[in-house]
């Protein structure tokens, strides 16, 4: 298991509960606006209290003031061991929470039926049909899609977030993903952080990012498809 950073508490992280968040090095897409461009890469530390023991010890201590554990990354679910990793966090008594890009289908899949996740958040970077070359040359749309129909038929609780940026979002894509997410519970809008991202040479100009009143005009846009749509 190659954990990237912990982060020992947060509030917004998993809606109602105060939480850590576990970030999992390594990801299979290479969204330019990544936010986490170390772990996306594959940066994993290697001090005593992110070895694996260490995060479990830190849990157990934690317990009293703690109600959920985010999994996130990087992408989770390219780890092997990430069943282990939640079964052993349920079994201290947590929630759990992942996080995905949602390229897995079979692995989202396994963990909503074997009960090892409560909340599921899946990033939808633009519409799947763009996702080759985009996001990845060679990711495969219709797994989006897939991951997208299985959290919905199956998931807890669970929400789809989109982040607002230039090229990849405008306002066709936009209906594309409401079209796709037609009745979800929960969709997100982020607004696009300017720092520390993954290729910072496509975000030089200052166009490349959406404002807020452009944000909200997506947000219009969304509200008829889904039961609920926010913007953050």
């Amino acid at each position: 298991m190659f954990f990237g950073g912990i982060q020992k508490n947060s509030f917004i992280d998993y809606p109602g509960k105060v939480s850590c968040v576990l970030f999992l090095s390594g990801c299979n897409f290479s969204c330019p606006f990544c936010h986490n461009p170390d772990l996306a890469k594959g940066y994993h530390e290697y001090h005593e209290n992110m070895a694996e023991e260490g995060i479990y010890n830190f849990l157990k201590i934690r317990r009293e003031f703690l109600d959920g554990v985010v999994i996130s990354g990087g992408e989770p679910t390219l780890q092997k061991d990430l069943f282990q990793l939640c079964e052993r966090i349920k079994n201290l008594g947590y929630s759990v929470k992942l996080d995905t890009n949602g390229s897995r289908p079979h692995e989202v899949r396994n963990l909503i039926n074997e009960g090892l996740v409560d909340y599921v958040a899946m990033d939808i970077k633009t519409d799947p049909i763009y996702y080759n070359p985009t996001i990845k040359k060679g990711a495969n749309g219709q797994d989006i899609i897939t991951s997208i129909q299985i959290i919905m038929e199956s998931a807890k609780a669970y929400e789809f977030r989109t982040t607002c940026v230039k090229p990849l979002i405008n306002e066709k894509v936009i209906e594309g993903i409401a079209r796709i997410i037609k009745g979800a519970s929960l969709y997100a809008l982020q607004e696009f952080q300017k720092t520390e991202v993954l290729n910072p040479e496509c975000f030089q100009e200052p166009d490349s990012w959406y404002t807020e009143d452009e944000i909200m005009d997506f947000k219009t846009i969304v509200e008829p498809w889904v039961q609920e749509c926010v913007v953050r």
